[in-house]
């Protein structure tokens, strides 16, 4: 257990980004996902909204206490009570912290277009998070707080919004797609101003840090303006692309 919290320092080989341990891993937690997220949403589908949103209660409460928790056993850990400020929720997957319990306990318009951010970001951000996180599985074992925690918000991440979608919580109205562009921007600013103030990488506008990021980072030379700037411009073309989507095939449902 001592080795699991990294207490120390860790005394087992890092099996390393994409090998078959990490790849195991997060393919197990990805199938629990998407097989909790069937029967919950399947089961609640045709059940009130009161009834549907007990699950994702559960999904933000679970979520944000993994979080803290390894917020905790790190801080300890490294003896740095001010590591919170290395963790703080403005990473793309992990703004699931703060708009999961939105969805869960608000209600109106700020619920709905939380509801809308999830069911976008929230897969995504659960394969990126998962799969190719570099950032994460090249330094740490696979069975690790670490990488335990992390592997357990993102898949629960993935998990709400399959679970919005199948159980009919979703409404992506075009009308929608400004509050989530202001969502985006909104932590976007916050995450570019924490980055040069605290000097961290958050939601990966300072370099890509081992992820698919690094694609465009090395595409612009590293450019301290063209890459975080390109970085935002990517979010908006998938927020853009993902609503085009859902509405064309809502549509040919609707003609079918």
């Amino acid at each position: 257990m001592s080795d699991f919290f990294g207490f120390g320092g860790y005394q087992r080989p890092i099996e390393g980004y994409l090998s078959w341990q990490h790849l195991t891993f997060v393919s197990v937690l990805t199938a629990i996902m998407i097989g909790l997220a069937v029967f919950l949403g399947r089961n609640n589908r045709n059940r009130s909204e009161r009834e549907k949103n007990r699950v994702l209660v559960a999904a933000a409460l679970l979520m944000d206490a993994v979080e803290i928790f390894k917020i905790v056993v790190i801080s300890i850990r490294d003896q740095d009570p001010m590591h919170w400020l290395n963790e703080l929720p403005l990473f793309l997957c992990s703004i699931q912290l703060i708009t999961l319990p939105i969805a869960a306990f608000s209600k109106g318009k700020l619920r709905i277009a939380a509801l809308d951010f999830i069911c976008i970001f929230g897969l995504l951000g659960a394969i990126l998070g998962n799969y190719l996180a570099g950032n994460i599985y090249a330094y740490y074992p696979v069975i690790s707080v670490d990488t335990v925690a992390s592997g357990i918000t993102h898949s629960i991440s993935g998990f709400a919004a399959l679970y919005i979608f199948i159980s009919g919580m979703a409404s992506m109205e075009k009308k929608n797609m400004v509050n989530t562009f202001l969502i985006l921007g909104c932590f976007g600013i916050a995450a570019y101003i924490a980055d040069i103030t605290l000097d961290c990488n958050y939601m990966f506008l300072m370099q890509g840090d081992g992820t698919p990021y690094d694609i465009l980072y090395n595409l612009v030379g590293g450019n301290p303006v063209l890459y975080p700037i390109g970085v935002m411009v990517l979010f908006a073309i998938y927020i853009t692309g993902f609503y085009g989507i859902y509405q064309l095939i809502q549509n040919k449902r609707k003609t079918a």
